[in-house]
């Protein structure tokens, strides 16, 4: 659970109007000249590529060391392999010492911010002086970087002016140009007077031992050029095996970190170069490479992080990031931002300084969808997640509750006693619009479904239903929201299933899916819903198990073989059931969709797809072509269809600050669709939107498909 210091950074972060204008223009920029980026270009097989390469270097790693370094002596660099932080700076301290450096130009290097470089030769009296424009403005506002790409991209002109004119005494306009100017002859100056240069690089390769350094500014080889002794400090991640391995991220990198073909600059240093001085003389300069663990071979050893060193960091996953675009880089604490950043951080510094910002992660996977190295950050930071609630714990209300939801019985009598609790928040209405005293938050931006005055449970032993030729029998699981909330998702689902041959039954033993267990860190109470649903859905006697919420469906396809892989029993079983379950929509495409059919109404509907069922199953035409069976429906597509709304399960609880402003862009696109009815395939963003426009005083409907069979589609 986040506390309190880390809940005011967010509060500030959301007041700033600035700080929210420059993320969000850039954010709504990023998509589409990514995309222009990319014409032309495969990007899966680009990325395929780079996990290829990437997981080679990573799995021969010391053979890679070996190589670089036997390559780099050859050609007059000097190796030195540091295991920790404070062994790469004592080096580069000693080294600087030694060569009587007073003053040091630096080219942009996110590993020297990572071990806080800058301060350890400061405080030996040397001058450290930022080359990268980016990094220049916020040294000298004495900021840390927001962005591991863009390290000032939350300041706008206007501010990074006053910043120039506070620093450098004199009156600076707030005109790019003219800033740039300034940066280029303020910059010169501190080349020419530099006795060190300190690079980071973006690529190692082993076979020549040469050093890759992707940049837009002339100032990495200013830096590499000048002064007479030039250092590379480089994390132990960067290696790729020879020259042809480089160019997959070469041809990723820019694309996917700033939407260009190819950067400014590709500099490639092999060696040591000739140092060329302004007194006319040349000699040979000292060049000397720090290979930098500091966490990096913790992190690879550890199955469920292993593949981070195919990260190149590009930070695409920062750029698309809703939460990243909300309060940008200085909320995560540390100096590794964003969603990657959690889990670098988390090895890097401290798992400390990890359980704050871990907290930041919708988990909608839009990360993994651009990541040129196909991870799956959002189920690193759950594992992040997991393993502080088991070294931790959870907050006690927290943990109340999950013990309360694992227990079936208990939790389906309290949610009975809601319903009729409920009355004098809901005036006779569907919905909740305010709650009392410090409740209040959770009604501020959307409001709640009421409870149903009958579950679907009840209503199933009610529905007949009408199966000609039964082909076999499809077991339902309801899940929480169905169940007690939204019956008419469960009726449409028997219905549509009832038309294509199939029974449907509804085991009463299942319970809620353990999903709220897994996302805030409670795999104790996750592991009894697995068991507990497992049991009851006895996926050995049906042909399916279908549910009507992809979160729910990814616990039965995922989460349950995961939980229980130490109890070999169970684990066959939870593989069963993984066998057999399957989303709603997905099922009812399989089965060979609706004929058409339809009562012939007019009624535009959009679509918004669930973050669970687009990216972790790949399901977002079936519900479409659905739709579009349906005589009547004239559907249209909305603006970021794809977009999470916010509610994130828990997310949209614990932190209403955040999922607000994100649900007010999903209400925005919506009410531009021109659409009556916003169909869904997930109970929580049901929940979530029609709150949403419930609070804007808007008439549009939001519906789930299974809904909108039910009441729209006959033969």
């Amino acid at each position: 659970m986040a506390d309190a210091q880390f809940k005011q950074k967010i509060e500030n972060a959301l007041d700033n109007p600035v700080l929210r204008g420059a993320l969000g223009r850039f954010g709504d920029t990023y998509g589409q000249s990514r995309v222009k980026a990319y014409e032309g270009y495969d990007f899966e097989a680009l990325r395929d590529k780079v996990v290829e390469v990437k997981s080679y270097a990573a799995s021969h790693l010391d053979e890679m060391i070996d190589k670089f370094e036997k390559a780099a002596t050859a050609r007059g660099a000097k190796v030195f392999r540091a295991k920790t932080g404070e062994e790469a700076r004592q080096y580069i301290l000693e080294l600087a010492k030694k060569q009587n450096v007073k003053n040091i130009v630096k080219s942009k290097s996110m590993a020297s911010e990572e071990i806080h470089l800058n301060q350890t030769l400061i405080d030996a009296g040397m001058d450290v002086q930022e080359t990268d424009l980016g990094e220049w403005i916020i040294q000298m506002a004495g900021q840390r970087p927001s962005h591991m790409v863009m390290p000032a991209i939350h300041m706008t002109k206007e501010e990074v002016a006053d910043v120039f004119t506070d620093n450098l005494h004199y009156q600076n306009d707030p005109v790019i140009a003219k800033l740039v100017k300034t940066a280029r002859a303020e910059l010169r100056k501190k080349f020419m007077e530099a006795d060190m240069g300190i690079s980071g690089a973006n690529i190692a390769v082993a076979e020549t031992g040469t050093l890759m350094v992707v940049t837009n500014e002339g100032n990495a080889r200013l830096t590499s050029l000048w002064p007479k002794t030039h250092v590379f400090l480089v994390g132990i991640e960067k290696f790729v095996n020879n020259f042809e391995d480089a160019s997959a991220i070469l041809q990723t990198l820019p694309r996917n970190g700033t939407c260009q073909q190819i950067t400014s600059y590709v500099t490639m240093i092999t060696g040591q170069t000739p140092a060329y001085y302004p007194d006319g003389t040349i000699d040979g300069k000292e060049f000397h490479i720090v290979l930098m663990d500091n966490g990096r071979r913790k992190m690879y050893e550890d199955p469920k992080f292993k593949k981070t060193f195919q990260c190149i960091r590009c930070a695409a996953c920062l750029n698309v990031c809703p939460a990243f675009q909300l309060v940008g880089g200085h909320v995560y604490g540390h100096i590794y931002t964003g969603g990657i950043g959690t889990i670098l951080t988390n090895f890097l510094n401290s798992e400390d300084d990890a359980a704050n910002p871990q907290n930041l992660c919708l988990q909608c996977g839009k990360c993994t969808e651009v990541c040129a190295g196909k991870l799956d950050i959002p189920d690193m930071i759950l594992e992040i997640r997991n393993r502080l609630g088991e070294k931790k714990g959870l907050p006690f209300v927290q943990k109340f509750a999950l013990d309360v939801v694992s227990n079936r019985r208990l939790f389906h009598s309290l949610l009975k006693i809601a319903s009729k609790a409920q009355k004098p928040f809901t005036k006779g209405q569907p919905v909740i619009r305010h709650l009392p005293m410090f409740l209040s938050g959770l009604t501020e931006q959307r409001s709640l479904p009421a409870i149903a005055d009958v579950p679907f449970r009840d209503i199933f032993k009610t529905i007949k239903q009408d199966v000609k030729n039964q082909k076999g029998t499809i077991a339902f699981f309801g899940g929480c929201l169905v169940d007690f909330v939204y019956p008419k998702i469960g009726e449409g689902v028997i219905k549509g299933l009832n038309v294509k041959g199939y029974k449907v039954i509804f085991p009463e033993g299942q319970s809620c899916c353990g999903a709220p267990a897994t996302y805030m860190g409670d795999r104790q109470n996750a592991r009894k819903s697995a068991i507990m649903n497992i049991e009851a859905m006895n996926a050995e006697n049906v042909d399916y198990v279908v549910s009507a919420c992809p979160t729910c469906t990814h616990a039965l396809k995922e989460s349950y073989q995961e939980l229980l892989q130490d109890d070999p029993a169970m684990a066959e079983r939870a593989a069963e059931l993984s066998r057999k379950s399957v989303d709603f929509s997905k099922l009812l495409s399989d089965l060979g969709g609706l004929e058409p059919g339809g009562d012939g109404k007019k009624l535009r509907v959009t679509y918004h797809d669930s973050c669970h069922l687009k990216r972790r199953m790949g399901v977002y035409q079936e519900p479409r072509e659905i739709l579009k069976n349906i005589k009547g429906i004239d559907f249209v597509e909305m603006n970021e269809s794809d977009r999470c709304c916010g509610f994130a399960g828990s997310y949209s609880i614990k932190f209403p600050e955040m999922s607000g402003p994100i649900l007010a862009r999903k209400v925005k696109n919506v009410k531009e669709s021109g659409a009556d009815v916003v169909a869904v395939d997930c109970p929580g963003c049901l929940m979530q939107i029609t709150g949403g426009l419930d609070q804007a005083d808007s008439t549009v409907k939001v519906k789930h498909t299974a809904e909108l069979i039910l009441e729209k589609w006959t033969k």
